[in-house]
């Protein structure tokens, strides 16, 4: 459980720190990503405006340049024909320029009508003329307004002809109603002089809905339009709002009163942004839109690059899943590795081979191992070895013995095996006689008869002079004949050798696992020492017939 919590926490830092390394670099790039594309936009916007502004703003311009044009040309002739002010004299002039100015407003689009008219005070008799277009059939000429029923001293009436009068300017009249024909009209009226006096006045009147025309092609987005005001704030045509059935001219919005090209304004609780632009006959042309329908644009780029980026956010977390999982594999082997070590299991498997810093580590820890393993076998042999003989001790041999216990106990069938135990005999004497080393001598050649008569089973010295054998496989099946061929070396030994302490005589006890009559394998080992000390009886009294029959012989 402890080494799944590790294993799972590595793997958790390592997509924690990932995934908040990418979700920081997605969130920067997402937020910075909306802030462009609305930089984007709302420059993209204003550029749109300022180019729809700039647009209508030239249009408009230049047709009312060719009405000034238009206009002024006939001024300027009228001004050179003009050779006295009497009645005969005036009226060939008018007749003269009557026929300039007919040819002229052919040129012109959208006039409705064209007139001189000239000042009462001037002359009573040559009144002037006054062609209008209303059929779009030609120009007609249309009986005279009668001035003198007006008063010319008032600027406030008839204002066409007062305004230039007093003025002395060529002027641009806002939007009137002719008083003759009922129909709404812009004129451009410029005064006529002779020799520094007031003769009269000049002009053409447009048909509003031509500026209509002009205005309303101009569009933008879902509902943006375009309209047009005077430079009191008056709107004179607003494509929304009909000003002509109006008692009095509405007024744009404030925050369209300035000379800001660009204003962001509020209008019946819709934010709105415009473009505005003067014209040369001293209105305005305003271009605009709802910010709405400008941050539409952006919002819908934005949701787009928030959607992509949590498409990209969770393909990323998947895929730094399965590295993770790559990654952390190596170490859960690794880590299960190290606590199977850690339990005294050695024969570990370790497979990741990678030229990575997992696979040094790796490799480096099964040589760890292995050198770990040799180290325990070095410590074993010392721990568990005899001193003197090189044998295993008393403490392995208590280890083995609880091996086999542990079998006897298991499910995994009984073992067949046998003990021998076997004890040096006269060893104190061999010490009392000739010193302990060469009592030492004695035990080596024991050791050395027992090891390699057993040569295939795991052989003990658990006491001063006493030594056991375990026999399995091989040796268990020969155990019989294995004793035959002990005793005979050792009698061999005994017949060879001068010197008591290199005569090995031993004494020895086998007992086989009997399962009917043994519990455990201290059973079997009771047997044998009981075995052994009945052989160590034996030979003691052969031992001493043999010195009696000496004895007899010698008396």
């Amino acid at each position: 459980m402890k080494k799944e919590f590790r294993i799972r926490s590595i793997k958790t830092k390592i997509m924690l720190m990932t995934v908040c390394a990418i979700l920081i670099a997605v969130i920067i790039t997402a937020v910075s990503g909306v802030f462009v594309i609305r930089n984007v936009a709302n420059s993209s916007a204003n550029q749109l405006l300022s180019l729809l502004c700039e647009s209508g703003e030239k249009n408009l311009n230049h047709y009312f340049e060719s009405v000034e044009q238009s206009v002024e040309m006939v001024s300027a002739y009228v001004e050179s024909d003009l050779d006295g002010l009497d009645d005969v004299r005036l009226q060939a002039h008018i007749d003269r320029v009557s026929g300039i100015f007919e040819k002229l407003t052919y040129k012109t689009y959208g006039v409705l009508t064209y007139y001189y008219r000239i000042d009462p005070a001037v002359s009573t008799n040559a009144k002037g003329f006054w062609y209008v277009n209303l059929d779009g059939e030609g120009f007609k000429e249309h009986e005279v307004t009668d001035i003198t029923l007006y008063d010319t001293e008032d600027t406030g009436s008839l204002v066409w002809f007062t305004v230039p009068k007093f003025t002395g300017n060529p002027i641009w009249l806002p939007p009137y109603i002719t008083d003759n024909l009922d129909v709404r009209v812009i004129s451009y009226n410029v005064p006529v002089y002779f020799e520094g006096s007031f003769v009269g006045v000049i002009g053409i009147e447009i048909d509003y809905s031509t500026i209509k025309e002009q205005v309303d092609s101009i569009s933008l987005y879902d509902s943006g339009y375009a309209f047009i005001n005077d430079e009191e704030g008056n709107i004179i045509y607003h494509p929304h709002i009909d000003v002509t059935t109006m008692e009095t001219q509405p007024k744009v919005p404030e925050g369209l009163i300035g000379n800001e090209k660009f204003v962001h304004y509020n209008y019946e609780g819709v934010d709105k942004r415009a473009a505005c632009l003067p014209l040369s006959n001293g209105m305005r042309i305003n271009v605009t839109v709802p910010v709405s329908e400008i941050n539409a644009t952006w919002l819908k780029w934005s949701i787009e690059i928030v959607i992509v980026s949590a498409v990209l956010l969770a393909i990323f977390i998947i895929l730094i899943m399965h590295f993770t999982g790559q990654i952390t594999k190596p170490l859960r082997n690794l880590t299960e590795v190290a606590e199977q070590v850690d339990a005294g299991e050695y024969e570990c498997d370790l497979e990741y081979n990678g030229d990575d810093e997992v696979g040094i580590l790796t490799r480096t820890f099964k040589k760890l191992i292995s050198h770990l393993k040799i180290y325990i076998s070095d410590l074993n042999d010392l721990a568990y070895a005899d001193a003197l003989t090189s044998l295993h001790n008393k403490g392995a041999f208590d280890i083995n013995v609880k091996n086999i216990e542990a079998k006897l106990n298991g499910s995994g069938g009984t073992p067949e095996f046998a003990v021998c135990i076997f004890d040096c005999n006269d060893l104190k004497k061999v010490n009392d006689q000739n010193g302990h080393d060469k009592g030492d001598i004695y035990l080596k050649e024991a050791a050395t008869v027992i090891c390699e008569v057993f040569s295939h089973s795991p052989v003990f010295r658990i006491g001063g002079d006493e030594f056991a054998a375990i026999l399995l496989d091989r040796d268990f099946v020969n155990s019989d004949e294995l004793l035959r061929i002990f005793d005979e070396t050792c009698a061999g030994k005994r017949k060879t050798s001068n010197v008591s302490w290199e005569q090995v005589d031993v004494a020895r006890g086998m007992a086989v696992f009997d399962p009917d009559e043994d519990t455990s394998v201290s059973d079997v080992v009771r047997r044998a020492d009981k075995l052994m000390y009945e052989n160590k009886w034996m030979i003691k009294q052969k031992l001493a017939e043999a010195e009696k029959n000496n004895n007899d012989q010698e008396q």
